[in-house]
């Protein structure tokens, strides 16, 4: 009996809990995991392309009625079935397809989501406080609920002891009333029974399973890296203010399985004539006339640089420096503020250029690679860029807005196939699918409006893994 009613009360326990995870206040970072689960399966991520349904991006100002909005969100047919002007409008636009239906979604979770969605489609979501439009986003750091979850596991906790109490008492009264002996058992005894300790082992299993699935899905994911770079490079200034297109420095990924890291090379055919940064001054782009041997005080490339010992290369860029400092300043000669700025510029360059593999600052930039797949997971640039015309944006996220790059997907399997599912193939003028006669033919008949990557086999296990 005492068992029953423990159970029961553990089953309410359980059940508060979960109500009170999801009565969760509105929040960006709340509706990011929220619009993983719900909508990005047939929704564009970027909130500003169509896929599977519309861009949800701006749907708040196009519905005007907030009210109206959820009720669409939690069941889109019944808002069609009562003629509702704008629930038609969209269901004649993606008809047949029919949108899931999520009855149980409070105001908090669909406010959450709103808000993320509208985060993304504006950019408010990721910024840094106080950086402008242009200015460098990264990651959002997401703060760990694990102390308020071990609260709410004490409080739990306590309240199962409480009423495990209470229905001691409780049996005790109703024995003695019944006449019946009642011995009462100890607290001990009581979580120590058969049932409460198969209960533990219980969910002590199911807790490891989840844990150690979970942990490893994530093995090798690295959402949001951001390492330091060898130069600071900004993708913002270059890609973003300068429109700089992506392809121009990396080449290869119209025409080869890797998109190349450019070489020193490209970096010059700008640099032997913007030598001084808007940022950074001479600091940074030194950097890459120290590694490809570049004189930029006499606009020449240096003879047998890589035969030049670190002094003899400290002489020719110190100089540089100097003189670079001294015009910058109007002055007739360096002052103890500029020695100290050019020695500071020195030691980076050493420090960034060199390292326990590489003794020499002469030879290649050794930049750090973020994007990273398994090497059991094949991707092809050139499929995805020259063939599917794929944004770069796409996969790597808004690079022109970026001060430091970082890894903006997860590049998990899963985000790939539903991007394969959502993903319209670009037919027209494109002869790359003219082969897929029946398609074309099924297109031009009406009897099909569109064709996705998965339609093609883009959901195949060996395109990927072979």
């Amino acid at each position: 009996m005492i068992y029953k009613h423990l159970k029961i009360s553990i089953l309410l326990l359980f059940t508060a809990f979960s109500y009170q995870v999801s009565q969760a206040e509105v929040s960006a970072d709340a509706g990011k995991e929220l619009f993983k689960n719900y909508c990005a399966a047939c929704h564009s991520k970027d909130m500003r392309s169509a896929a599977t349904g519309p861009a949800l991006g701006g749907s708040q100002g196009r519905w005007n009625d907030d009210a109206a909005l959820y009720a669409w969100i939690r069941n889109s047919q019944a808002m069609i079935a009562q003629g509702h002007p704008r629930a038609v409008e969209l269901w004649n636009q993606y008809k047949p397809t029919i949108m899931t239906a999520f009855p149980n979604l409070t105001d908090d979770e669909i406010g959450s989501m709103l808000a993320y969605i509208n985060g993304v489609y504006d950019g408010t979501y990721g910024a840094k406080p106080g950086a402008s439009a242009v200015a460098a986003q990264g990651p959002v750091e997401q703060k760990s609920k694990a102390p308020l979850y071990a609260v709410i596991a004490v409080i739990l906790a306590l309240l199962a002891l409480l009423l495990t109490k209470i229905i001691m008492n409780l049996n005790q009264i109703a024995a003695a009333k019944a006449g019946e002996d009642y011995e009462p058992k100890s607290l001990y005894q009581v979580l120590s029974s058969k049932g409460v300790v198969t209960f533990l082992i219980f969910a002590a299993v199911i807790l490891g399973a989840y844990t150690t699935v979970n942990n490893a899905t994530n093995l090798g994911r690295q959402e949001g890296y951001m390492p330091d770079q060898p130069i600071k490079f900004s993708h913002a200034t270059h890609a973003g203010l300068h429109k700089i297109d992506c392809q121009y420095c990396h080449d290869s990924a119209r025409k080869s399985k890797h998109s190349s890291i450019p070489a020193a090379n490209t970096c010059m055919n700008c640099h032997r004539a913007i030598k001084v940064g808007s940022k950074y001054g001479t600091a940074e782009i030194t950097k890459i006339y120290a590694s490809i041997g570049y004189d930029p005080t006499t606009n020449t490339y240096i003879e047998d640089y890589d035969k030049k010992s670190e002094e003899e290369i400290k002489a020719i860029y110190t100089k540089w420096m100097t003189d670079a400092y001294v015009a910058s300043k109007e002055l007739a000669d360096i002052d103890a503020e500029g020695e100290r700025l050019v020695a500071k510029q020195w030691n980076d360059i050493v420090k960034s250029l060199t390292n326990e593999q590489k003794k020499k600052i002469q030879g290649p930039i050794e930049w750090i690679r973020i994007h990273n797949l398994p090497d059991h997971a094949y991707f092809n640039h050139a499929q995805h860029v020259t063939v599917g015309k794929v944004e770069c944006q796409t996969c790597h996220g808004k690079v022109e807005e970026m001060e430091v790059v970082y890894q903006a997907s997860p590049l998990s399997m899963g985000w790939c196939i539903n991007c394969h599912r959502q993903t319209e193939v670009k037919f027209k003028d494109n002869p790359y699918y003219a082969n897929y006669t029946s398609y074309h033919e099924e297109m031009a008949a009406g009897k099909r409006s569109k064709v996705t990557v998965a339609d093609i086999g883009g959901l195949e296990c060996q395109k990927c893994h072979y």
